[in-house]
């Protein structure tokens, strides 16, 4: 939809491009018709050049919205093949192009989450709420609160995640941040409740699992962390996911 959307706006920039350019000929044109054997007046050539200087202008522009959307564009494909550093050359290189389109700031900050630049990223909060109007983006906002937790700044993560919940109750990721940011400040009845309610709504949500597991372990109910990995036999799981389970069970059974 992006793709489309700049394409068109691109389409119809050239087309007022040429029509600007055709407007500055015909007057030219029709200048010199009028002035035949004299030369131009300095009124004549006074607009003869603001007219080629908007065209230029007007071109240059042009060129950098189509230069930053190649770069955003590239970005984001590198980012599937683990290029990340190429990833953020060219996030950062669409920025500086056109610094004030948030889609930018936002390739830039998937970029920097996949280097793990977190401290960055939460940097970039005061422009992205400037562009955005006070409000981020769902996918924004969840790689914030990531970073605040990486950054083990747990009282940041909290409310930003509780946000999200009541924005969209369907979307499992805040729910498990949510869980953990409340693990690391041992907050354990808090960091089960919050497990048990995405689980409710997602059972076979890996994270929130293990997550409920952990607080069990860490509140000595070992018992109750064997229950809730047992419990998985009735949902579908990777094997992958199986057999970080028994590997889990193992440990607290210890």
């Amino acid at each position: 939809m992006e793709i489309a959307r700049f394409i068109f706006l691109t389409a119809l920039k050239t087309l007022g491009l040429v029509f600007l350019g055709l407007l500055a000929a015909k007057a030219v044109s029709g200048l010199r018709g009028e002035e035949q054997g004299k030369g131009l007046t300095w009124l004549q050539r006074s607009l003869y050049a603001l007219l080629l200087g908007l065209v230029v202008l007007s071109a240059y522009n042009l060129g950098n919205d189509v230069a930053a959307a190649n770069y955003a564009w590239a970005s984001q494909r590198s980012l599937a093949p683990f290029q990340y550093g190429k990833a953020y050359s060219n996030a950062l290189r669409a920025v500086e192009l056109r610094p004030g389109v948030i889609q930018y700031w936002e390739t830039l900050a998937d970029a920097k989450f996949a280097q793990h630049q977190f401290a960055s990223l939460v940097a970039d909060l005061p422009v992205l709420l400037a562009l955005g109007g006070g409000r981020l983006n769902e996918g924004f906002g969840f790689r914030l609160a990531s970073s605040y937790y990486f950054l083990a700044q747990y009282d940041k993560v909290i409310p930003l995640t509780e946000q999200m919940i009541q924005a969209n109750r369907d979307y499992a990721a805040p729910y498990v941040l949510l869980g953990y940011a409340f693990v690391a400040q041992k907050k354990f009845p808090e960091a089960e409740r919050t497990f048990l309610a995405v689980l409710q709504k997602f059972p076979d949500q890996q994270a929130a699992v293990e997550g409920l597991a952990h607080v069990y372990f860490l509140t000595g109910n070992k018992a109750g962390a064997q229950g809730v990995l047992t419990e998985t036999a009735k949902y579908s799981f990777s094997a992958e996911a199986r057999q970080r389970f028994e590997a889990l069970k193992a440990l607290y059974a210890q």
